[in-house]
């Protein structure tokens, strides 16, 4: 029973109510930018120019761009126009909002930020500075040819790397070390893959995003800047949204905070879960897509290892796929490639992923159905398991290849799920000749070995990727046109790529070594070629010798290199070559 002072009070209560409604409304105001300060009046081209920024307006989620929406036009002075979406980052008490963007032409450049919320807009006054020259190649996209990669000025780039996972949770905090990242650099790498500790968290929510694991990133970032060490983001690390299917660590969706919003069944076609992802992918791209190192979107890694797809239906997780495609190709300003995999078993072969993405990226794990040698004690005619080894890689890349007209990776390899255990005599060979076989079949990046780590370095971070890195880095896979040349190579395995100025390939024979055998190109024009052969273990080239093409066919014979002053001097089980037209 309402009395009649409880009556009087609950109306006094809502009248107040109200009128503190009708002044919040009559208080509302539109937002304003209070200062933008650049950090520099002058970078060099494809460095970051980075604004911070202190404003004042209504939301109450500062990642959420339906509440705050802050963005920067940048105009060069050829009148291209560049919108760069602006992000939170409160690492500064007096500007806590940052535009990043790396200026890809010289010159003269004006900016304006623009910021909007539910009560208006403002628009910063035109500010602006200048690009200067600078020693960087800028981004990498896929080149014309649309089989290999390049960069903005038109260089070739030919990834070299394998994965090398941080597993981080804070800031200065992760596996992923300077010393670490020097030691790949004096060793030939130009990229590492890795998979990040998600962003939003159950501590954070969905739609709110860890600042320590943030300023990571922007660490690990800075550190390959420094030394020109590509990444390839692996953005979906199947781990992370699944619940249960392959178990341990390989489930930790129950960590989540998409299950607050779908199960992991109906993660790939939850709209919900489709609304978060966006503004995860906006804040990706506005904090970190101004750096030039950052070369692929790896959207999925192993799709199949996740309950959308073994319990969902395939067609949705591929539409997902489709979505997300879509979304950095639409949105990233400087165009980079995505990716996306299954794992590597001789089944999971996705001819529809390998559609989808920019690059058709497969992964190999020899001992999930590949063929492998039947018995574990070798004699002299039994089976090689290294030649078992390096014809999966050739197989499977030579189908990459004539399947889709576009670059190919091999996404993920190697571990222990090989013929040979890490540590133990042939695990290095194997991995020297996936490099080899890749290259020789048209990969546009060496086979993305798992993982970087004190068990696996000795086996594989060793002088073989320079030797390799050595040998491509002359190469202009960018701006020639390469196909799969017609080689023949006796009791050897032998693969070529050709163009009409370069061919270059590998000749291999695990069971002796290839010295005195002979390799023949066809479907050459005649006349004279140089040809380079290449001592892949010692990373040294022979001396050039010019050989004849005669009715369309070069043949070179590999000579026997003998112990010379006491001196071991021998030529191996494999060499790669290459061959131009004399001049």
């Amino acid at each position: 029973m309402i009395t009649p002072w409880k009556f009087r009070g609950l109306f006094l209560l809502c009248a107040g109510m109200i009128c503190l409604g009708v002044g919040e409304a009559a208080m509302a105001k539109p937002p304003s930018i209070l200062s933008v300060r650049a950090e520099s009046r002058q970078v060099g081209l494809y460095e970051k120019f980075e604004l911070r920024i202190d404003l004042d307006a209504t939301f109450t989620n500062p990642f959420d761009p339906e509440q705050i929406d802050l963005m920067a036009e940048f105009t060069a002075s050829s009148g291209k126009k560049y919108e760069i979406w602006g992000f939170y980052n409160p690492s500064d008490w007096a500007a806590l909002w940052m535009v990043r963007f790396s200026p890809n032409e010289i010159g003269d450049w004006r900016y304006v930020v623009t910021v909007k919320d539910s009560e208006g807009s403002a628009s910063s006054r035109v500010g602006n500075f200048a690009a200067a020259d600078a020693a960087h190649h800028g981004f990498v996209t896929i080149a014309a040819n649309g089989r290999y990669l390049k960069h903005d000025d038109g260089t070739s780039f030919y990834g070299v790397g394998l994965w090398y996972n941080d597993s981080y949770a804070l800031l200065n905090q992760g596996r992923i070390t300077e010393a670490g990242l020097d030691d790949l650099a004096k060793r030939g790498a130009n990229f590492i893959s890795f998979f990040p500790t998600p962003l939003e968290t159950m501590g954070s929510g969905l739609g709110r995003y860890d600042e320590n694991r943030c300023a990571r990133l922007d660490q690990l970032f800075e550190w390959c800047e420094r030394r020109d060490i590509h990444i390839s983001w692996n953005i979906w690390f199947h781990s992370n949204i699944s619940m249960a299917v392959w178990g341990g660590g390989n489930a930790r969706y129950r960590n989540n905070p998409y299950k607050l919003v779908s199960s992991a069944r109906d993660f790939f076609g939850s709209g919900e879960a489709w609304e978060y992802q966006e503004k995860l992918y906006r804040y990706m791209i506005a904090r970190w897509g101004y750096s030039r190192v950052l070369f692929l979107w790896f959207v999925v890694d192993e799709i199949n290892g996740t309950e959308g797809w073994t319990e969902g239906d395939h067609a949705v997780a591929e539409e997902w796929s489709r979505k997300v495609d879509s979304f950095f190709n639409q949105h990233d300003p400087y165009g980079r490639p995505t990716t996306g995999t299954q794992s590597g078993g001789i089944g999971q072969w996705w001819p529809e992923g390998y559609k989808i993405f920019d690059i058709a990226a497969r992964e190999i794990y020899e001992a999930q159905g590949h063929p492998m040698p039947k018995s574990g004690k070798l004699g002299p005619d039994d089976e090689s398991p290294l030649q078992f080894s390096y014809r999966n890689y050739a197989t499977q890349t030579r189908n990459l290849w004539n399947g889709f007209d576009k670059p190919a990776m091999i996404g993920e390899c190697g571990w222990d799920h090989t013929y040979y255990e890490p540590g133990m005599p042939g695990y290095l060979a194997m991995y020297h000749n996936a490099l080899w076989a890749g290259l020789a079949n048209g990969l546009c990046a060496t086979p993305f070995w798992w993982a970087h780590s004190d068990w696996l370095n000795d086996s594989v971070v060793t002088s073989q990727m320079l030797y390799f890195s050595q040998f491509v880095s002359d190469i202009d896979f960018a701006n020639l046109d390469f196909q799969p040349a017609e080689i023949a190579a006796g009791g050897c395995d032998a693969w070529a790529m050709k163009s009409e100025k370069l061919i270059h390939g590998w000749v291999v024979n695990p069971r002796t070594t290839v010295a005195n055998e002979s390799f023949t190109i066809s479907g050459l024009p005649d006349g004279p070629y140089e040809v380079r052969l290449y001592r892949t273990w010692r990373g040294l080239y022979l001396d050039r010798q010019t050989i004849e093409c005669r009715d369309g066919r070069l043949s070179c014979t590999i000579p026997e290199l003998k112990t010379t002053g006491g001196h071991a001097l021998h030529i191996g089980n494999d060499v790669a070559f290459k061959i131009t037209p004399a001049k």
